[in-house]
């Protein structure tokens, strides 16, 4: 009870610092025209999946008066998926020179125009009987959300006083899960997951888009561009004044100037002086492997490909969507509940644990796929293995790993680092969305056991290299990993030879 108290208090004092102003209505039009959209086109796409495919075959034979080889419509449908993981890394690589070019908001309104053109492209693929617009519009959606998710978080940053960046900034993640939800819902047949409306379905987003286009002009830049880039202090305390309510707010500004200077003090490095640096080399490997294993691990062929799965399993076509939308709703209560356990547990435990518990699944989802027709209910044990799946992974490495970031580098090494992870990302999408159907049509249920190696590896790794960095300093942290030692060497013995010659 004694911790209750200030918790509540500081909750309510948020409360009416978002209400005093219009900060409230602005992150709910940036989130809806950011991560929003990635969440959406990362899951919308399962329920259309078979229309799709359909669609790919009659347009084929509509124009070459034959049916496409069951390769060529496999091919064709790869590009389609991974075309959106495609833009999505060109669209991440771009958001500083964007972001720096247009300035913030700007920037945020270009790209939904971006959106809002892909819809364009969607909507008339079906009409002009193309799928090749298909292929260019999931490009498109791809580069808006790989763009927009960099300049939500920034826009995010950028907004808020330093005391509540922390709980604005986690927004972006919310409106991440609800928009994979959202996708789900919206697919569902009862909506417009029918094969007359599937071009609509992947064009929601883009009225949210819209929206964002007609009211952020009437929203001001972000105060620190507008402070630290204009060198207009009175527009910054307008601005100011205009999101958190009537205040002076010379303590924010002053605050602005003086992270600016410890910035300028210390200047981000670049990728490459990164990766060239030996002090961080485990920091790097350790961040590299878990981002590959959780890119690798399944959970993004879950979410993309799941009407497909289920129908491997055995599952009811009728009752596969709905089943994917409780998926989402599990995912979203694990993401609101992994906090509390981050700060209880640790990060450590969290992530040997969530890959080991997930290994196990995988390796059970396998068994079952091949009892799938020994009885009927046998497919809802795949169901129940993929919850676990899901909630395992939300609660363990995909909640855990954010944190990853700001506690293993410095603040100098931290764009550079981010850069990094955000390029792994999109690859290991794009590559999985291209391979993914070929995979499961060649190993079928087998394909599985390859996610139970990658969710292995990751437990493993994570048990015996990553150090716990739960209440450390990044001098602690920084120095656990100079201790670890690989055949009797280390990186921090190779750097202190090099200085001494």
């Amino acid at each position: 009870m004694c911790c209750k108290g200030p918790c509540i208090k500081r909750m309510e004092t948020l409360l009416q610092q978002l209400t005093h102003g219009n900060a409230l209505f602005l992150i709910l039009v940036l989130g809806l025209g950011g991560s929003f959209q990635a969440g959406f086109h990362i899951t919308g796409l399962s329920s259309p999946s078979p229309y799709i495919q359909r669609f790919i075959n009659s347009s084929w034979h509509d124009r070459y008066e034959e049916p496409p080889q069951p390769q060529t419509v496999t091919m064709i449908w790869s590009l389609i998926v991974s075309m959106f993981a495609v833009g999505g890394l060109l669209g991440a690589v771009s958001v500083k020179f964007i972001s720096g070019l247009l300035g913030r908001k700007k920037a945020v309104i270009c790209n939904s125009f971006i959106t809002v053109l892909a819809a364009g492209f969607m909507l008339a693929s079906k009409n002009v009987n193309s799928f090749e617009m298909i292929i260019v519009a999931r490009f498109l959606f791809g580069y808006s959300a790989g763009l927009g998710m960099n300049t939500h978080l920034i826009y995010l940053g950028e907004i808020s006083p330093r005391k509540t960046r922390g709980i604005v900034t986690l927004t972006s993640a919310t409106f991440t899960s609800l928009g994979k939800v959202s996708g789900q819902m919206f697919g569902l047949t009862e909506i417009l997951g029918r094969e007359d409306t599937w071009n609509i379905l992947l064009c929601v987003p883009a009225l949210f888009s819209f929206v964002q286009i007609v009211v952020l002009p009437f929203f001001p830049e972000t105060p620190r561009y507008l402070l630290i880039e204009k060198g207009d202090d009175k527009a910054c305390k307008k601005a100011l004044q205009s999101l958190w309510g009537q205040g002076d707010y010379q303590q924010e500004m002053d605050e602005m100037l003086t992270e600016q200077a410890a910035i300028e003090a210390a200047p981000p490095v670049s990728l490459l002086q990164l990766l060239r640096d030996r002090t961080v080399r485990w920091q790097l490997i350790t961040i590299s492997t878990i981002y590959c294993c959780n890119q690798l691990s399944g959970m993004s062929t879950v979410s993309t490909f799941s009407y497909d799965i289920f129908l491997e399993a055995g599952i009811p076509k009728k009752k596969i969507r709905y089943i994917t939308l409780g998926l989402g709703v599990a995912e979203i209560l694990t993401s609101l509940t992994c906090g509390l356990l981050i700060e209880l547990t640790g990060r450590r435990p969290l992530l040997f644990g969530g890959y080991g518990v997930m290994s196990a699944c995988w390796i059970f989802v396998t068994v079952t796929l091949n009892l799938k027709d020994s009885s009927y209910w046998v497919p809802y044990i795949t169901v129940s293995l993929m919850v676990v799946f899901i909630m395992f992974f939300c609660g363990g490495p995909g909640g855990a790993t954010p944190t990853l970031n700001s506690e293993l580098f410095i603040q100098s090494n931290r764009m550079a680092s981010l850069v990094l992870t955000g390029l792994q990302r999109w690859f290991m999408f794009a590559v999985m969305g291209l391979v993914f159907p070929f995979l499961i049509d060649a190993l079928s249920s087998y394909l599985f056991l390859l996610f139970a190696c990658v969710c292995m590896l990751g437990s493993l790794y994570t048990f015996f290299l990553l150090p716990e960095t739960k209440g450390k300093t990044l001098l602690e942290i920084s120095e656990e990993f100079k201790a670890i030692t690989v055949c009797g060497k280390s990186f921090a013995e190779e750097t202190r030879t090099e200085t001494r010659l």
